[in-house]
């Protein structure tokens, strides 16, 4: 099976969108993208998994998965001796990570591989550095504090959100104090990445979309971050143009393979976006949402990113007026022509766009406001400043 040519139509949102406004960095600015050794794209590409992990030996291999990717292995056609850990959790934790470390302490694999979503690709990257290193997870919390990895690392992603498979960051919740912890390094990095957008196929039309917007926003608020760059601006434009043109289609017809696959490499493309720039106050105010409530991080991303992207609008007019454009839905900088317009494109995906109607406590607003204007590795690349006082506003708008 073939991998689908992806080509814009004419009457495709985002097809002949006008050039966008170069970022504000200097093209002189350094700036380095990490991207796995090796990515194989395209459907039908799955098998490639145990092809590649024969022909570089690997015999104990490592499965990280979802109880229902843990199901379909098989897709993978790995030899040898296989281990699954298939309990891995929507918002991965702590003593979700301590049990698949326990696994892979027990099986000493050669080889690592994350199938399934984020939460999948995120475990299976410490998974690959911690057993054996010497170091707790509380010591290499931050940037580029692994020491080195032991087995080798493939990333098959199975939903088009994360972009994890192409990022050197991995995020488990403490459930001491319900804040994410973020790991961040090269050793993380996969030395392959199988996006086979047939793998998708499954994805359920709320999932679909949830994910989809989660896509989009990491495309957006790298977009649109104080640290921008023309090197990522290509991807993240790029990867909100698939968004516009294959969302919808994905949502209404999930057998669409050509819509799969262009949601996939908008995936990929805002992966590219996270190691180098990273997202901004979208990102950290959905957080609390899935931290303290354990809603679905697309989910989150979702509710909240008209919001963010409407509040960023006077300080980014005409990247934002770009934004809106390569979604397709027509010409937007004003602040509040920019929440209506994505608003009513979420809403439309069928997207959950109140915190009520997702059974958050309206008296928990004020504590997840705080908590999410703590987290400053975000909220310090936003382009607007963003107070407490705003956060909340925000929560309250949503509520």
């Amino acid at each position: 099976m073939s991998g689908p040519v992806l080509r814009l139509r004419a009457d495709d949102p985002g097809a002949g969108v006008p050039p966008s406004p170069v970022s504000r960095a200097s093209l002189a600015t350094p700036l380095a993208l990490q991207r796995p050794r090796v990515v194989e794209f395209g459907a039908g590409t799955a098998p490639i998994a145990g092809r590649w992990a024969a022909a570089q030996g690997f015999s104990r291999i490592l499965v990280v998965a979802d109880a229902f990717n843990a199901a379909r292995t098989d897709v993978l056609e790995l030899n040898g001796a296989v281990a699954v850990f298939g309990t891995v959790k929507p918002e991965p934790d702590v003593p979700n990570l301590e049990a698949a470390l326990a696994l892979a302490e027990a099986t000493k694999p050669d080889l690592v591989i994350g199938f399934g979503g984020g939460s999948a690709m995120d475990l299976a990257k410490l998974v690959a550095v911690l057993p054996g290193s010497g170091q707790t997870l509380a010591e290499v919390v931050g940037p580029e504090k692994v020491r080195a990895r032991g087995p080798a690392l493939m990333q098959v992603p199975t939903t088009s959100g994360t972009g994890s498979e192409a990022g050197t960051r991995a995020l488990i919740t403490d459930p001491q104090t319900q804040n994410k912890l973020a790991v961040q390094s090269l050793h993380m990095l996969a030395d392959i990445a199988i996006i086979d957008p047939a793998l998708t196929l499954t994805v359920p039309p709320a999932v679909t979309a949830a994910t989809g917007v989660d896509a989009l926003a990491h495309c957006v608020e790298a977009y649109t971050s104080r640290k921008a760059h023309p090197l990522i601006d290509m991807y993240a434009l790029e990867g909100v143009r698939l968004v516009g043109a294959f969302l919808a289609r994905a949502v209404a017809d999930g057998s669409d393979v050509e819509a799969r696959a262009g949601l996939s490499l908008a995936s990929l493309y805002g992966g590219f976006c996270l190691g180098p720039v990273n997202t901004t106050a979208g990102h950290a105010v959905a957080y609390p949402l899935g931290t303290r409530h354990h809603i679905a991080h697309g989910a989150a991303n979702a509710l909240i990113f008209p919001h963010t992207l409407a509040f960023n609008a006077p300080a980014m007019p005409e990247k934002t007026a770009a934004v809106i454009a390569a979604l397709g839905l027509g010409a937007a900088s004003r602040q509040a022509d920019v929440f209506e317009a994505a608003h009513r494109y979420c809403a439309g995906l069928g997207c959950e766009m109140r915190l009520s109607a997702l059974d958050v406590p309206r008296d928990d607003l004020p504590v997840m406001a705080s908590e999410a204007h703590a987290i400053r590795r975000l909220l310090d690349n936003n382009p607007r400043d963003i107070s407490r006082e705003d956060i909340l506003a925000i929560y309250e708008k949503a509520y």
